[in-house]
């Protein structure tokens, strides 16, 4: 049975469009989700983050060391004020139309991404003026100086500050684009785009690469295959047959589950991209009860067992640690500060601490989904966890995408919201506060899916942002990572590394992050 629905499978994604031109060489992977939403700015999901590094370029990027290079920046001056940077784009940039990149596209770019992006956010206080000086050459005026330019046009996380077209970026940040027009190594070929079965990038013969050697999400983009096919497989043991039998190349985020199976064929090699691992969250909704109450998020935390979430989603604890640090163990920042009342579970306190909250009995809605199995094992875990507390807990179950979607709205739970959902950030993403996206707690509700608002935290991250040295910088850290324990905006389960599983025939696999496909050949 298992082999037919792998067949199935594997036709309905192969099916070409009538006409389509066949590529020489492909290379067929198997993302952890399904591509639902092309704009790299309307979500943090990584998978539209994969599309947009697919088809966009940045200004900068990150190399394997999370070091910000130019990009599609040629070179750039700052003042000795720090006060004016000046940028010139490389020759050769254009779009997929065929339109040359303009300073016009950037600037417009990079203000539909500051309005959505927590960096960006935190950005525009600084910023006096961005001027156009021609076509290739910018500058940016900032009214104090920001230590954090560069590593913010290079962020290869949360929602990446991609450049657009003009017309596309001049579109509401809040309403998503449908535009597939970028600048990258390869094309959205959007006529055989099947959502649920694959999507399809070519080569784009017109990129023009940089000179560097490729380092992560930096250096030269070299497109080294035709095709780069996208063919979704939910199911863990169709993904590992498929990869055995040699009809997909690369399964990006390997099923822990799977991990053993693939470990003991000599045909598969398993590997990782980031030197830093991720974390796991339970994501509170903080604009309806009884999560807008802290004491119920921490009631929430207060039934948190890390080994037991992280056991349950990630399996062989050699691929797993617990972790109290919101910027990542074994970062530069990490820090437990704060975390002390929350190391070992404490069912009584927190019950203790709802019942103070007045919670009567109301029906929770917890969204989640198996499509992704480590995500619908940590959705079990909770649910599990809140019926122990005594909350009414309804799960809305679903596959990934419709989670993605339903999460954005503000909607009251019981009208097509949401009280929680469960989630993943890769370590780059949310080391350093001034990228991670899950502690945006600003209060105009245009932060990250949950809305948190708290007014210290946002003082301690304005805080941080000026520090003027790196010891000044890290008491602010500590500081922030204790309020942070106390007003929750999102409750750490642990840290954890899922890694790729790719042929041994496959090469070129990069230290980036997300998972890129220029760079990579197949025998």
């Amino acid at each position: 049975m298992e082999k037919f629905w792998l067949k199935l499978a594997l036709l309905a994604a192969m099916i070409a469009v009538p006409g389509a031109a066949r590529a020489d060489k492909v290379l067929r992977v198997v993302p952890h989700a399904d591509l639902k939403i092309v704009d790299p700015y309307a979500t943090t999901a990584t998978i539209t983050l994969m599309h947009g590094q697919m088809i966009y370029d940045q200004l900068f990027a990150w190399n394997s060391k999370l070091e910000p290079k130019p990009q599609m920046v040629d070179h750039y001056e700052i003042s000795p004020d720090r006060l004016v940077y000046t940028f010139t784009l490389r020759p050769g940039l254009k779009f997929h139309d065929a339109q040359p990149v303009t300073t016009r596209d950037v600037i417009a770019s990079l203000k539909r991404w500051m309005a959505r992006d927590v960096l960006g956010q935190a950005m525009t206080h600084f910023i006096e003026e961005f001027q156009p000086v021609d076509d290739k050459t910018f500058v940016l005026r900032l009214k104090e100086p920001f230590g954090f330019v560069e590593t913010a046009f290079a962020i290869s996380a949360g929602t990446a500050p991609v450049i657009m077209r003009e017309k596309d970026a001049l579109t509401d940040p809040f309403k998503s684009i449908t535009e597939t027009i970028g600048s990258g190594p390869f094309k959205f070929v959007a006529a055989e785009w099947n959502p649920g079965a694959k999507t399809v990038y070519e080569r784009n013969p017109d990129y023009v690469p940089r000179s560097d050697l490729p380092d992560g999400n930096a250096g030269a983009k070299i497109a080294k295959v035709d095709r780069v096919e996208w063919i979704v497989l939910p199911d863990p043991f169709t993904k590992s047959s498929a990869i055995q039998s040699g009809e997909v190349d690369i399964i990006d985020q390997l099923p822990n589950d799977q991990i053993p199976v693939l470990e003991k064929s000599k045909d598969v090699v398993l590997d990782r991209t980031s030197f830093l691992a991720a974390i796991g969250y339970i994501r509170p909704n903080h604009l309806y009860p009884p999560f807008d109450n802290p004491k119920a998020r921490q009631a929430l935390a207060m039934t948190v067992n890390q080994e037991e979430y992280l056991s349950a989603a990630f399996g062989d604890e050699r691929w797993w640690r617990a972790c109290y640090s919101f910027f990542v163990c074994g970062s530069p920042n990490e820090t437990e500060a704060g975390s002390e009342p929350y190391l070992k579970q404490d069912l009584a306190r927190g019950k203790a601490l709802l019942a103070e909250t007045g919670y009567k009995g109301e029906k929770v809605t917890l969204i989640n989904t198996h499509e992704i199995a480590s995500i619908g094992a940590l959705g079990d875990v909770t649910a599990n966890n809140l019926r122990k507390l005594g909350i009414n807990v309804e799960i809305a179950d679903s596959d990934w995408g419709t989670l993605v979607a339903r999460r954005a709205k503000k909607d009251p739970p019981d009208k097509g919201g949401w009280n929680l959902f469960h989630t993943t950030s890769g370590g780059a993403s949310v080391y350093s506060p001034v990228t991670n996206f899950t502690i945006d707690s600003g209060c105009g509700r245009t932060n990250w899916f949950g809305w948190p608002c708290d007014q210290p935290t946002e003082a301690l991250r304005r805080d941080y942002l000026r520090a003027p040295d790196e010891t000044a910088r890290r008491a602010v850290l500590v500081a922030l990572h204790q309020r942070l324990w106390e007003a929750l905006p999102t409750i750490p389960i642990g840290s954890y590394v899922t890694p790729y599983a790719a042929r041994s025939n496959v090469h070129g696999i990069l230290k980036s992050r997300p998972i890129v496909f220029w760079n990579i050949d197949k025998d």
